[in-house]
């Protein structure tokens, strides 16, 4: 932080650039259903914790018009879902610029709306959510943007071509001056190709030199997340030349972007990328085991601590460490805190859950009794399971 109380902000370098941060799903505001899970939680998080540190940077993902699903539950505890359909004008701003990217064959047209993420001190991070429903583009292609992981893998392909590649497109057609490309999972990893395309000169064709690679490899980083492979976007070869074309095809294959057969969209995300890393110490450790060819390094997962800490949590924290809102390093300090003061507060969060969950379903929780919930998309790579390996643990914990 400075002498006035705020942190450190990165417009004390206006000529360095931005950066353009790329994630299929952000979690930007409640009303928005533009995410289902972590990875969008933990990008909502990256753009809120910029904004208040005012990092020189934009965002791009895609608009997702339906959402991903809401979900019911039955008497018998079956699930069914039903759309989210929501109204971007209520939350965005649409912008004028319109880009194309080829699909199947197809001249598919996409355009930007843009919502604007604000720090604690005011600093705006753009976020740009791409969109094809224009009259321009067929039923199918204005659906393209639709539904957050909907559909099979012809369709997340496709949608990866608008994300990765139209976001570059869109981000020159805004004017935008961007000299770092951050993937979040390897669904933006597209937007590599569409960066070593413009390095040639815009098209497909062309043999890239060690020196246009090295170029794109400059300005690409990239966070994987997932530790088993069911969780890495693959796709075929007829898929890929079918959807994505025989050259650009025949090019990511002589990159070596092809693993066991297939186009992996992590393999290419780390090729072309100058840093990688996992989301913990662990996590690290197990992508380097599964890409033994590339150096991943690890940052361990964080929050942004304002938007996820209760309110009464907050009180006590402002009491203790009020600067903590500036700088969560701060946090550190409470490690002398009375454990009864952190119970208490503990506690009394846990009783407005309670009664929460009471009001909505009629069932009443002790608030002595350990209760673990699992929410929203419950995915079986995700193993759940696991909380369970050890029982004899989970007594000691509740214990």
């Amino acid at each position: 932080m400075d002498q006035t109380g705020k942190p450190f902000s990165y417009e004390t370098f206006p000529n360095s650039g931005q950066i353009a941060y790329f994630s299929m799903e952000i979690a930007i505001h409640p009303g928005m259903p533009t995410y289902s899970g972590g990875l969008g939680v933990l990008a909502g998080d990256t753009l809120r914790s910029m904004a208040d540190l005012g990092v020189p940077a934009v965002a791009f993902t895609l608009l997702h018009r339906k959402g991903y699903f809401q979900q019911h539950l039955g008497p018998d505890g079956a699930q069914s879902e039903d759309v989210q359909p929501w109204n971007p004008a209520d939350y965005c701003t649409g912008e004028p610029a319109r880009i194309t990217v080829s699909i199947e064959d197809r001249v598919v047209t996409a355009r930007a709306w843009r919502y604007d993420m604000e720090g604690r001190f005011g600093h705006i991070v753009p976020i740009y959510l791409l969109d094809t429903d224009l009259d321009c583009n067929s039923g199918w292609d204005r659906g393209l943007t639709d539904h957050l992981y909907g559909g099979d893998t012809n369709y997340r392909l496709q949608q990866e071509i608008v994300l990765g590649m139209g976001g570059v497109r869109i981000a020159k057609a805004l004017g935008l001056d961007v000299n770092v490309y951050h993937m979040n999972e390897g669904h933006a990893a597209l937007l590599t190709l569409g960066l070593l395309e413009s390095q040639l000169g815009g098209g497909p064709l062309g043999a890239p030199t060690e020196y246009d690679i090295e170029q794109v490899r400059r300005k690409c980083v990239f966070t994987t997340h997932t530790p088993v492979p069911a969780g890495h976007d693959r796709f075929s070869t007829e898929q890929t030349i079918r959807i994505l074309g025989g050259d650009r095809t025949a090019r990511l294959e002589r990159l070596g972007c092809f693993k066991d057969g297939l186009l992996n969209m992590t393999v290419l995300a780390l090729h072309f990328s100058r840093y990688a890393n996992g989301v913990a110490l662990q996590h690290g450790r197990v992508s380097r085991e599964m890409f033994p060819e590339f150096p991943i390094d690890s940052i361990t997962n964080g929050v942004h601590a304002s938007t996820w800490t209760s309110a009464h949590m907050q009180q006590l924290f402002d009491e203790e460490v009020p600067a903590w809102r500036c700088d969560n390093l701060y946090l550190r300090n409470l490690i002398d805190l009375p454990e009864q003061k952190i119970l208490a507060a503990h506690a009394r969060a846990k009783e407005e859950l309670l009664a929460e969950v009471a009001s909505r379903t009629g069932l009443v929780l002790n608030p002595k009794v350990l209760t673990l919930g699992f929410a929203r998309r419950a995915a079986t790579y995700k193993r759940a399971d696991l909380l369970f390996t050890s029982p004899e643990r989970l007594q000691q914990i509740a214990a």
